[in-house]
């Protein structure tokens, strides 16, 4: 049987800022383990920290960001999804495909038009 190829991903996550600090690495590392069980590999992970919200998002105004760099099937990305929306504490969350892992990641401010 042939090996299938991975593929580079990169998937931010926005988890609950509700949480304590207990709770939001359950929640971090329920997301590597979903990824680890379909054969996936984290590469590397850079925590954002906590972040005001550009907007309301299901009663969140702020969040904890993390960008991880993870290489996985491409058939594994629908199911990863699927378990994503089940996630309680993820806020959102988007998965793109990538061909470089970023050493270092800045957010630029958000500038609030009045």
């Amino acid at each position: 049987m042939t090996e299938k190829k991975q593929n580079l991903y990169e998937g931010m996550y926005i988890i609950s800022a509700k949480l304590s600090d207990d709770a939001r690495q359950k929640a971090l590392d329920k997301i590597v383990k979903e990824i680890t069980a379909r054969d996936g590999v984290i590469v590397k992970m850079h925590d954002q920290g906590r972040r005001r919200l550009a907007y309301d998002i299901n009663g969140h105004r702020e969040g904890y960001y993390y960008i991880l760099y993870f290489n996985v099937i491409p058939e594994a990305i629908e199911e990863l999804w699927r378990e994503y929306h089940l996630h309680e504490d993820l806020v959102r969350f988007i998965t793109l495909r990538t061909e470089k892992v970023l050493e270092k990641i800045e957010f630029k401010p958000i500038e609030i038009q009045q």
